[in-house]
């Protein structure tokens, strides 16, 4: 299978190796979040320490893994690429391997840490890889696609299995050694006769250093975005129970139609690719989710709270997705797609604690009105910096038809 989607000659077409490897790895870097429910209770059941305590320790393994894929992203930006993905995911399997085995709370937890800090290399490797791949929005918008599709399946298959320091941990060991396999399959840097094609001056439309500058915006907005977005993730089952009484079994139902909200944005976003830019949708999304935020936050009716928490979600899954697609255009080596999703993850890592100082400091509905307001700062700053990667991604494309024509015309 090859999708070729434009006439790109810098980034190079998606294929089954290619997805299968930077899809793949990207499940791997994200999943230690998204099992974060069965990971506490698997702490707590193994080593009889308190949610608290247990939550403690996975906010170490969230922070590690976004350290250090922040820290290794200039290596994964060329060459050494596979190299760091290969010790991504053999520290990953080390780690995870000793914490699936009860073997006492010291171990356990050095496992979980350092797991989690092998899980950001693989992030990294992924995010820089995803960068190689053309059009980026339809790529970021399949990662997407793959990850809640993988995820989905693995949260109805554990409690199936039984939730347990094996079954948790013991399934990401395993993936990180299935994926050492095909961590060949990487795309490598678009690095072909010119040193460095994306900062060679006939490439780039715009200065490297506005572009050097919107990349790090991007990043420090896309933390503050996450903040603002899990925050509310965070206690959307205490918020949905105290505030709109909604019943545990009916929550239940809101997450499963929210997975299903999430696989709508991604589809939509593939199917859409470059149609639209990015600087447009972001700014419907961003001025949406504030709105479904604040709305989500004043809701007492289970019945329209449950509907905008649905709403919301999926359409901070396609903001999520174009946040990477956007960092991905700035530079096809990697260099702001690499750390986005690391930087992200530190956002992640502190909205349980900023969603609950305002909550129980201000309540519920000033707690709408912050998230939806951060969201709707946002618009400006991050629409100036979607318009300037659609101009860099063009002027990368023109100018590498243009070094192929005159390639071709001196033979």
């Amino acid at each position: 299978m090859t999708i070729s989607t434009t006439a790109d000659t810098t980034r190079l077409p998606l294929n089954t190796r290619r997805a299968t490897s930077t899809f793949g790895m990207s499940v791997l870097g994200l999943l230690t979040a998204n099992l974060l429910p069965f990971m506490v209770i698997a702490l707590q059941d193994s080593l009889g320490v308190s949610v608290g305590e247990a939550g403690t320790i996975m906010t170490g393994s969230l922070l590690a893994t976004a350290l250090a894929c922040i820290a290794v992203t200039r290596l994964a930006e060329g060459v050494r690429r596979v190299a760091v993905a290969r010790v991504g995911l053999a520290v990953t399997a080390l780690g995870f391997t000793v914490a699936a085995f009860p073997l006492g709370t010291a171990v356990t937890i050095t496992g979980v840490i350092v797991g989690g800090a092998g899980a950001g290399g693989a992030l990294a490797a992924s995010g820089a890889a995803l960068a190689a791949l053309r059009n980026p929005n339809r790529m970021s918008a399949a990662n997407g696609l793959v990850n809640r599709a993988v995820v989905t399946l693995v949260l109805a298959l554990i409690p199936v299995v039984g939730v347990s320091l094996g079954s948790v941990y013991g399934l990401v060991a395993g993936l990180a050694v299935a994926l050492l396999i095909t961590s060949g399959w990487l795309p490598a840097a678009p690095v072909t006769e010119s040193p460095d094609p994306v900062r060679n001056p006939r490439v780039a439309s715009t200065s490297q250093v506005r572009t050097t500058i919107a990349g790090f915006a991007l990043l420090a907005m896309y933390a503050i975005w996450a903040i603002s977005e899990d925050s509310l993730w965070a206690i959307a089952g205490t918020m949905g129970a105290e505030n709109a009484r909604l019943s545990d079994t009916a929550l239940g139902i809101v997450l499963s139609a929210s997975s299903a909200g999430g696989f709508a944005a991604a589809l939509a976003l593939i199917l859409l690719g470059d149609r639209l830019g990015r600087a447009l949708p972001m700014a419907v999304l961003l001025v949406v989710g504030g709105g479904l935020k604040l709305g989500t936050c004043l809701a007492t009716d289970p019945t329209l709270y449950g509907v905008l928490l649905v709403a919301w979600n999926s359409v901070y899954l396609a903001a999520f997705l174009l946040f990477i697609a956007t960092a991905a255009a700035l530079d096809a080596n990697g260099r702001f797609s690499g750390p986005s999703l690391g930087v992200y993850l530190v956002g992640t890592s502190f909205a349980p604690m900023f969603g609950g100082w305002v909550v129980q400091a201000f309540g519920y509905d000033i707690f709408g009105w912050v998230l939806g307001v951060t969201s709707w700062l946002l618009v400006v700053p991050v629409v100036l910096v979607a318009r300037l990667s659609t101009r860099v991604e063009n002027a990368d494309t023109a100018a590498r038809l243009t070094n192929h024509t005159e390639q071709e015309s001196r033979r």
